[in-house]
């Protein structure tokens, strides 16, 4: 599928959010690497990986309601209602089969 490049009018405050939770997501995915360069117990390395999974569920999440508050909602009051509705609910499948 594929899209053309758009731009979404994120706050600062939003970005900065959500890039530490990308920086924190980033640290937690090089602790794993480290746990695997140590041998370390594949228990501890599967309860890792399940908190990376959780953290990047949760900005998926954040982003799809942000998306849907101002995205949609501003594609429904322009009458492009339809579309946008269509295309969140492919992502929203997509993002569910994970």
């Amino acid at each position: 599928m594929q899209h053309q490049y758009r731009e979404t009018n994120r706050s600062e405050n939003e970005k900065k959010r959500l890039l530490n939770r990308l920086k924190r997501i980033e640290g937690q995915v090089r602790g794993v690497q480290k746990m695997i360069e140590e041998n370390r117990y594949c228990i501890d390395v599967l309860v890792q990986i399940s908190a990376i999974n959780a953290a990047l569920k949760k900005v998926g999440l954040t982003m799809l309601e942000q998306h849907t508050h101002h995205c949609v909602a501003d594609a429904i009051q322009n009458g492009n209602g339809k579309e946008s509705i269509e295309e969140l609910m492919k992502v929203i499948e997509q993002f569910t089969k994970s």
